[in-house]
């Protein structure tokens, strides 16, 4: 049993929710406001968090902000009628792991949410170390290091390296990024997997040893290789 937390002021959707995830097994909080919200992330941990984007308190991106620096462990699912692109991506950007636009169907939510807290055998040992040029990647201390200086990555974020260095100097392709860090019955969009990468490569090139970092190559209609050198 998970615990979650559903963040909706729409009273019907939130009901349907709360109820729909119970019925499946889930312990679940609904919070309408994102000052409930707040308030609840920070006197309980949850594993999962559906957070709306359009609550009337407050912005759905600051929420989310606040929530994932409150929990950094926690799973964060944004609910968005924003079809735009943009929005889906700032949102992405705040933190979240993921996204789902309105209207959708309940099944299409709780596939999503069981893909999200299934844990991926293909993801390497908790005892590994992988080393990548001058990037060390600790996944039992889950903490990467570049020439000895620490890049602070998001739980996604980190998944996301680890699986790349893996196979660093190997071409891996989407559906199989997508299968192991998320999930082997992912479905639907790969968006998330972009933003992902590009949040990676960003925190990997910000740092005083950024010029030493791996880089993340994208091989169009195929995937993405973590290069053993940066140059």
């Amino acid at each position: 049993m998970a615990d979650l937390l559903v963040v909706e002021d729409d009273e019907t959707i939130g009901m349907a929710l709360s109820a729909g995830l119970r019925a499946h097994g889930h312990a679940v909080s609904w919070q309408r406001t994102a000052r409930g919200a707040l308030d609840a992330v920070a006197g309980r941990g949850f594993d999962l968090v559906l957070l709306d984007l359009g609550l009337p308190d407050l912005d759905g991106v600051e929420v989310c902000r606040r929530v994932r620096a409150a929990q950094p462990g926690a799973v964060i699912v944004v609910l968005t009628a924003r079809s735009e692109e943009i929005d889906v991506v700032v949102g992405l950007e705040a933190g979240a792991d993921d996204y789902l636009t309105k209207p959708f169907r309940f099944g299409e939510l709780l596939a999503r949410v069981r893909a999200h807290l299934r844990r991926s055998a293909a993801l390497p040992p908790a005892q590994a170390l992988l080393i990548v040029g001058a990037m060390v990647v600790d996944v039992g201390a889950r903490r990467v290091t570049v020439a000895e200086a620490e890049v602070a990555l998001r739980t996604k974020e980190f998944d996301l390296l680890a699986r790349l260095a893996v196979d660093a100097g190997t071409a891996v392709s989407r559906e199989t990024l997508m299968a192991d860090v998320w999930d082997a019955h992912w479905f639907g969009s790969t968006k998330t997997l972009d933003v992902h990468v590009a949040a990676v490569r960003r925190k990997l090139a910000a740092g005083p040893t950024g010029a030493e970092a791996p880089l993340i190559t994208t091989l169009r209609g195929h995937g993405y290789r973590l290069e053993h050198s940066p140059g």
